[in-house]
């Protein structure tokens, strides 16, 4: 009867979890394809974040990068589905944010943007939602493919 239980969670753990991949491989397909067809994938970036709690700071997401010389990129960012928040995508260098799928004039999110890199080196990307409201979302970073004239 032991062994029975042990299995039977062990079982509901990892169809648990397949579940939960399945998900994130879906989201991540979803957001590839929404990056557009002028794109070559090249990672993603499962977030899931708590909302912000009183008298503390947004949570944000953090993922350091190197990105090549002359070489444009997209980033993008997609909301799973029942996502509470909207995610926000950003890029910063070692001493600003050069790059951001949100607009804080309008108030407008994006779902991409593009960045043509002019020096080789580390960059931040930071991810996290409207408000430091709870969310889970995918980042996708892709090569943009150079057009034959």
């Amino acid at each position: 009867m032991k062994h029975f239980l042990l299995l039977f969670l062990l079982s509901l753990i990892l169809s648990f979890l397949s579940v939960f991949s399945q998900t994130n491989k879906e989201t991540v397909n979803q957001c590839v394809s929404a990056a557009g067809d002028d794109v070559i994938y090249l990672k993603d970036f499962i977030v899931e974040l708590p909302g912000v709690t009183e008298n503390n700071r947004p949570p944000i997401a953090k993922n350091s990068i190197i990105l090549r010389k002359n070489t444009t990129y997209r980033f993008t960012i997609c909301n799973k589905k029942g996502s509470e928040g909207k995610g926000i995508i950003q890029l910063f260098d070692t001493r600003r944010m050069i790059g951001s799928s949100y607009n804080p004039k309008t108030g407008k999110i994006y779902q991409s943007f593009n960045f043509q890199c002019k020096m080789t080196g580390p960059y931040t990307i930071f991810i996290s939602f409207k408000d430091g409201k709870k969310g889970s979302a995918v980042g996708i970073l892709s090569y943009v493919k150079k057009s034959c004239p």
